[in-house]
């Protein structure tokens, strides 16, 4: 197979603190540094939270400006993605860093359950969330957490709200949502195919799954992602010493399927994200 791969790597995340793996990490020079091994293991999309001091979750966009100016100081042409996820924000504070421009955000498109509570992707939230999306000419990331989640953005494509080829990312193995289930991924796959032929598609593994869907996704030809905001070990008994190191673990992946990795060129390419002018 010789699609190039694009990897990537959820390196912080609103949840894994450095109590659970010391490699997490949490200062905005933490993060660019953790960044910049990752990039130069082969990954080529930045998935990016910043959080306070006390490691707690933050939406501050100060914080996401000094982010992105180290890593296109320290990463250049790496893909920079920031999250709008519930974790760290409620409403609209969820977009407020979406005027820095990165190049993409994460934009989930429904609700579904959470180990311990609702995640609220409510329609009006999601719509203003696209527009603004739109306003700054930033790609969006689909985070799918269930099957609904690809027919609405596809409606949504459909409809202009989310305009030009859509980019799906299944997420697979948070508890109380979707599974980890072969035959769900691939009719998944067989879905974004249906729905939006020119769609590209990504795959993400919580905790131990994370090897599994990088397996998977590289395997059947789509991209695929990693990093320690997902999960914090190597396996049962070695926690992960870097973002790089699973980084370097997806490699090997494609590496074994004989998939070329796709450096940012390529990535931007295939992703038709434009370097935006400094």
């Amino acid at each position: 197979m010789s699609k190039p791969c694009i990897i990537c790597v959820a390196i912080t995340g609103s949840l894994p603190t450095k109590e659970n793996n010391p490699a997490v990490p949490v200062s905005v020079a933490e993060q660019v540094e953790s960044t910049h091994e990752a990039f130069e293991a082969g990954a080529t999309i930045c998935h990016a939270h910043v959080r306070n001091e006390d490691q707690s979750p933050s939406s501050d966009p100060e914080k996401f400006a000094r982010l992105k100016e180290g890593l296109e100081k320290h990463c250049p042409g790496m893909i920079i993605q920031f999250s709008t996820g519930g974790r760290s924000g409620a409403g609209k504070a969820r977009g407020g860093m979406l005027p820095l421009e990165p190049d993409m955000a994460s934009l989930s498109v429904g609700s579904n359950n959470f180990p311990t509570r609702v995640y609220e992707n409510p329609p009006d939230l999601v719509d203003w969330l696209a527009a603004e999306m739109r306003t700054y000419s930033i790609k969006p990331e689909i985070e799918a957490f269930d099957l609904s989640h690809i027919h609405q953005a596809a409606a949504m494509n459909k409809d202009g709200r989310i305009p030009g080829s859509l980019y799906v990312q299944f997420v697979m193995g948070v508890k109380n949502a979707m599974p980890v289930d072969k035959d769900v991924f691939d009719y998944y796959i067989k879905t974004v195919e249906r729905l939006v032929p020119d769609a590209e598609w990504c795959a993400a593994g919580i905790g131990r799954h994370q090897l599994t869907i990088n397996e998977w996704s590289i395997a059947a030809g789509g991209h695929t992602r990693t990093g320690l905001e997902d999960n914090i070990r190597l396996d049962k008994d070695r926690l992960a010493p870097s973002n790089a190191a699973l980084v370097k673990r997806a490699v090997e992946l494609c590496e074994k399927y004989e998939r070329p990795v796709a450096d940012w060129q390529k990535a931007r390419e295939i992703l038709q994200i434009p370097l935006k002018a400094a």
